[in-house]
């Protein structure tokens, strides 16, 4: 039988205080991972961290923000700490500071953008391999975008750190296939969350995405969550390098 258990594993998910992440670490918790849920402040993870244990679920909220490498450090030396093990990444935190045409655009837009959407998950990796290692190896999942592949309007420097993210996951999972380290990514389309509210909120730019998606609607957070189960699990342990499109069709 292929199993998606991810039972008694330790799971690092960024960026779960909601939305996807919060979907992520819920599911992963579901199937027996204790998930270890970060985002800048810890007190925005509490309703998470209380879903996850009404439900008989194990969860820690542990502050860290993925724009500063030496939280990054911090992070994976309590985790080592506490846990002596990782054998779950999900790099989900990201950053969309500016909405506009790059023309017009700063360089802290820039700057910000890069910074939480990869250089965090790129240093995170570096962290998570050395104690994956250490344990036999592990699985980490990078939640991209179909942006990365086709740019959407007035997210011109958001799209291009998600298509980096893509080349960064192939690159990732080349080089830790030999540590038994699986890298893959997830690519959401439209999704319902605070974070892709300014899409939402013009109508112009919701239209032009519902005429390129076949099942003409957008996606619930919940519905992200089973790619990354899959991909975690040992139903996922010949998949790597890959990407893994939630987008109602759009990309087709």
């Amino acid at each position: 039988m292929v199993s998606f258990s991810v039972e008694d594993k330790i799971a690092l998910v960024t960026g779960a205080s909601r939305g996807i992440g919060e979907a992520i670490a819920c599911s992963l918790a579901d199937y027996g991972a204790t998930c270890l849920l970060v985002s800048r402040k810890a007190e925005a993870l509490e309703a998470v961290k209380q879903k996850i244990e009404a439900k008989g679920g194990k969860a820690a909220a542990i502050a860290c923000n993925m724009g500063y490498l030496d939280q990054i450090k911090a992070l994976f030396e309590k985790i080592e700490a506490d846990y002596g093990r990782l054998d779950i990444l999900i790099n989900n935190a990201a950053a969309n500071p500016y909405f506009g045409e790059m023309v017009d655009a700063g360089e802290s837009a820039w700057d910000k953008t890069f910074d939480v959407n990869l250089k965090g998950p790129f240093f995170m990796i570096q962290h998570a391999a050395r104690l994956m290692e250490k344990c036999g190896g592990g699985a980490v999942v990078n939640v991209a975008s179909i942006n990365g592949v086709r740019p959407a309007p007035m997210q011109g420097i958001y799209s291009i750190t998600k298509a980096a993210v893509i080349s960064m996951t192939q690159a990732y999972a080349k080089e830790l296939a030999g540590k038994n380290i699986r890298v893959n990514a997830l690519l959401p389309g439209l999704t319902e969350t605070k974070f892709a509210s300014a899409l939402f909120d013009n109508k112009e730019i919701y239209e032009h995405f519902m005429q390129q998606i076949p099942l003409k609607r957008h996606a619930e957070p919940g519905e992200m969550a089973g790619a990354v189960l899959y991909l975690v699990s040992g139903a996922a342990s010949y998949t790597t390098g890959t990407t893994i499109v939630c987008d109602g069709g759009g990309l087709a």
